[in-house]
């Protein structure tokens, strides 16, 4: 069954599979350490006990369960161009971010193969569960055991001949399959060697060392997972990153050969969704937000920490064209919005921000925002 299981997968888009025993990840540890060192942030569900529990033994999650489905689909699709690269006036996303949401394309497709194993002559009762980063699985390393990948220094599962451009989903099975040769019985991996690129190119120090990240400085924590302020002495690191970022990506060698995505839902519908003009941001109001990204994975973040993240990046861009939004943002319903665009008028600085920074402060009665304002 396990070869027929492989090939379904390939006809449902994956373009890569992976099949083992159910079991624990090979590095728990790793994540044990992680978690007891407070580098998740405030991502408090990753140390919560149950979590913990159902990363050490997934027979939690599904009794019974035997095998573990491990998949991957390509979602790289081209390099964004270098003169928009460059611009401070545009903010930066996430190259997963730039079609649809990529649970909307990878949970359907597995429930469908699980329905296929269920289906199978002679399979019994089969039961099964299906993720997309939204369980208590650690993907990665149940990837890397897997063969689909090493894990690289910057922490990302890396496909020697594909690079790490490429999301992962995981089935969890109660039917015995067709293994893959553990780890010891394949060839061995290549790995990052002595290069170094993606731990010295992080904007904001995010790697104390080699195969370690400290979430509370990720961009990608700061900007997705952060539901607060953003610290600042990491605001002027982020540059103009507003949903997530590619930085550690980008460097590494192995990138090189990646392949645009066959999966057209992935690419964006023009260079302004992949690339959006920080005052466009700045301007949405919720109407604006959930028309704009109705099927992005950005509309997780809603529209508050987007347009936080925004007031991030004009601030970093410096442009006095930013003044008369980031003035209007003052008034902002959310006081997250209002503390940020307070940042990003006194970062830019001028008469004009000056004066609409004293006028707030005069209005203002949230402390928070307060701190913010008359913080320079």
């Amino acid at each position: 069954m396990g070869r027929h299981l492989r090939e379904r997968a390939r006809l449902l888009g994956f373009n890569r599979v992976g099949v083992i025993p159910a079991g624990p990840a090979r590095r728990l540890d790793a994540y044990l350490r992680h978690i007891a060192g407070g580098l998740h942030g405030e991502m408090a569900y990753l140390a919560r006990p149950d979590r913990v529990a159902r990363r050490r033994d997934p027979g939690i999650i599904l009794p019974g369960v035997q095998s573990v489905v491990v998949v991957g689909l390509d979602y790289y699709t081209a390099d964004l161009p270098p003169d928009l690269a460059a611009d401070p006036s545009r903010g930066r996303l996430s190259n997963y971010a730039w079609g649809v949401d990529y649970h909307d394309v990878l949970t359907p497709r597995l429930e469908t193969l699980a329905g296929w194993l269920r289906g199978q002559p002679g399979a019994g009762e089969v039961g099964s569960r299906v993720y997309v980063d939204t369980g208590a699985i650690l993907e990665r390393d149940h990837g890397e055991t897997a063969g689909l990948g090493f894990t690289g220094k910057n922490t990302m599962l890396i496909d020697p001949r594909r690079g790490s451009w490429f999301f992962l989903g995981v089935l969890l099975t109660t039917a015995a399959l067709d293994y893959d040769p553990p780890p010891e019985a394949r060839p061995e991996m290549p790995t990052c060697g002595r290069c170094t690129r993606c731990l010295t190119a992080c904007p904001t120090a995010a790697f104390p060392q080699p195969y370690v990240l400290d979430a509370r400085r990720c961009i990608s924590y700061l900007t997705i997972e952060l539901k607060g302020w953003i610290p600042l002495d990491l605001r002027p690191l982020m540059g103009n990153w507003v949903y997530g970022c590619d930085v550690c990506q980008e460097v590494c060698p192995f990138n090189r050969f990646a392949q645009p995505t066959g999966e057209a839902e992935f690419y964006p519908v023009d260079w302004d969704t992949a690339a959006p003009p920080l005052l466009e941001l700045l301007a949405l109001d919720e109407m604006a937000f959930a028309r704009r990204f109705a099927g992005s994975p950005v509309r997780r973040i809603r529209r508050g920490r987007l347009v936080r993240n925004a007031c991030v990046a004009a601030g970093n861009w410096g442009s006095q064209t930013a003044v008369p939004v980031l003035t209007r943002l003052l008034g902002d319903h959310e006081p997250l919005v209002r503390g940020h665009a307070a940042w990003a008028l006194r970062r830019i600085g001028g008469e004009a921000a000056h004066a609409a920074l004293v006028a707030a402060l005069a209005a203002e009665t949230e402390e928070a925002v307060r701190r913010e304002i008359a913080a320079y």
